[in-house]
């Protein structure tokens, strides 16, 4: 029996966490009841070839809506990065990642290559906003360190049920997508710093979402010999 001791386990322990645009759901939902309410509508009471077309449009707009809006995804999970953008799938371990960054649009660099991330929108407004929450808290801060505290401590209102409502600070003080990139490159630097040195180079993985880009192409056929024709 070997007296060596085991070797200490280091890996972060991250728990799985998926990122995925509120907006971009809500408004993939609403876009789909609208085109399958209008192309069905077209389809039973048409006539012509306008029951032709609506189900090619039909074809070609269900895939596409559902790439922009429900497919986009960002899966952090414990040694891995998956990104599900409308046409590719991007996965890597966590330090492949190059660089992950947010400024007009969140960039994922890896394997040389740069990948926008459509799960995670950047809302100018909505930074914008956690901006100035940052400054005036930071501002109270400030105050409350150069006078006594009960001069300047501010009482939580009470709401119309007699409870206290949440103080300014509950705001959140960064917009989303800055905050997701935050995480996930608190992800990346852990698990560099607790990566064993025989890990090997990591591997970067691109796959097309074909399942999704032959209903588009056939619908686009179809409707384009549709429109000849007819």
């Amino acid at each position: 029996m070997s007296d060596t001791p085991a070797r200490e386990n280091t890996a972060p322990t991250f728990q799985d966490k998926v990122y995925r645009s509120g907006g971009g759901i809500v408004g993939g939902v609403l876009l789909l009841v609208l085109l399958f309410w209008l192309c069905i509508d077209a389809m039973v009471r048409g006539a012509g070839t306008a029951p032709g077309l609506a189900a090619s449009v039909l074809v070609l707009g269900t895939p596409l809506i559902v790439a922009f809006t429900l497919w986009p995804q960002v899966r952090a999970g414990a040694d891995r990065l998956l990104v599900r953008n409308p046409f590719r799938t991007v996965e890597t371990r966590w330090d492949g990642v190059e660089s992950l960054t947010a400024a007009l649009s969140v960039e994922l660099r890896a394997g040389g290559h740069k990948f926008v991330i459509w799960a995670l929108p950047v809302s100018l407004r909505q930074r914008k906003r956690a901006n100035r929450r940052a400054m005036i808290d930071a501002g109270d801060r400030g105050t409350v360190s150069n006078a006594p505290r009960s001069a300047t401590a501010r009482q939580p209102r009470p709401s119309l049920f007699g409870a206290p409502t949440a103080g300014s600070s509950s705001q959140p003080t960064e917009a989303y997508a800055d905050k997701a990139v935050d995480e996930l490159n608190e992800r990346v630097a852990a698990y560099r710093e607790a990566l064993p040195e025989d890990a090997g180079a990591p591997e970067v993985k691109v796959a097309w979402s074909w399942w999704i880009i032959g209903p588009i192409v056939a619908g686009a056929l179809a409707l384009i010999i549709l429109l000849a024709v007819g």
